[in-house]
C-alpha cells in the first residue's frame, strides 16, 4: 500500500503500479523480475503500450518501495515507466536499490540524461526511430557515457526505421560499446520480417520480441 510521509524532506515518487513479472525483454529476458512503474512521461511515441502510465499513480516514500520490493522476492528490479527519470527522486530509488544489492535496470528514453545515474544500474536507453515521432528527442551526447552492460534499444516500425537504426548502430559504434536491442513494433512490423532483415545483414545486435505480450497480451500488471 503507498505510504503517508510525514517528513516534509523525505522523498517521494508518484507510482502507477508494482507488480511481479517475467522480464519480457532486454539481456535478463524471461527472468523473474519485480518491476516499478513511475508515473508521467514527456514523450508521445506512436508505439506507446503504456499510455495508462501518463497520469494518475499514487505518492509512494522511498520506504514503502523498498519494502514492497523485498515482499516480492526476487533478485531482479526493473524501474520504468513512462519516462521515469522525468521524477527527480528516480536516481535515488535507483541507488536504494543498488544498495540492497538487487540486480537493477532502468528502462528510459534517449531523451533524458542517464550519465547521472549510478554506474551499478543496467541503462536500457530507447534510442527513438523517426517512426516513433520523437527521434528529435534523442540525447546522442549520452551515448558516450553508456558501459559494456548498459543496452540501446530500437523499437522499428518499418524498412526505413530498421534502415535508420543501422545508420545509428554504425555511425556510434554502439556494438562495441554496448548491447544493441533491436524489436519490431508489436503491431507494425512482423517480427518475423526484423529476424530475417537482422540475419541478410549479419548484424551484432540482440532480436528480441516483448515476451510478455505473447504470454498475456498488452496487460497492465505483466
Amino acid at each position: 500500500m503507498p505510504s503517508s510521509v510525514t517528513a516534509p524532506e523525505a522523498v517521494r515518487l508518484k507510482l502507477t503500479e508494482i507488480f511481479c513479472s517475467l522480464q519480457g525483454e532486454a539481456d535478463t529476458a524471461g527472468l523473474p523480475t519485480a518491476f516499478v512503474r513511475l508515473t508521467g512521461c514527456p514523450l508521445r511515441c506512436s508505439y506507446c503500450d503504456t499510455t495508462y502510465a501518463f497520469s494518475g499513480g499514487e505518492w509512494w516514500t522511498l520506504e514503502a518501495i523498498l519494502a514492497r520490493v523485498r515482499e516480492l522476492g526476487v533478485r531482479h528490479v526493473c524501474v520504468t515507466g513512462g519516462e521515469p527519470l522525468a521524477q527527480k527522486g528516480c536516481l535515488e530509488l535507483l541507488r536504494r536499490l543498488c544498495d540492497a544489492a538487487y540486480r537493477v535496470s532502468l528502462e528510459t528514453s534517449g531523451a533524458l540524461p542517464v550519465e547521472v545515474v549510478d554506474e551499478r544500474v543496467v541503462r536500457i536507453v530507447d534510442l527513438k526511430t523517426p517512426g516513433s515521432g520523437e527521434a528529435s528527442r534523442n540525447r546522442y551526447d549520452q551515448l558516450a557515457h553508456l558501459r559494456t552492460h548498459d543496452q540501446v534499444k530500437f523499437v522499428i516500425c518499418d524498412r526505413a526505421d530498421y534502415e535508420w537504426s543501422c545508420t545509428q548502430l554504425a555511425e556510434h559504434a554502439l556494438a562495441e560499446r554496448c548491447g544493441v536491442l533491436f524489436s519490431a513494433s508489436h503491431e507494425q512490423l512482423a517480427a518475423r520480417t526484423l529476424a530475417e532483415w537482422i540475419l541478410e545483414d549479419r548484424l551484432p545486435v540482440r532480436f528480441q520480441i516483448q515476451l510478455h505480450k505473447y504470454l498475456w497480451g498488452n496487460v497492465p500488471g505483466k
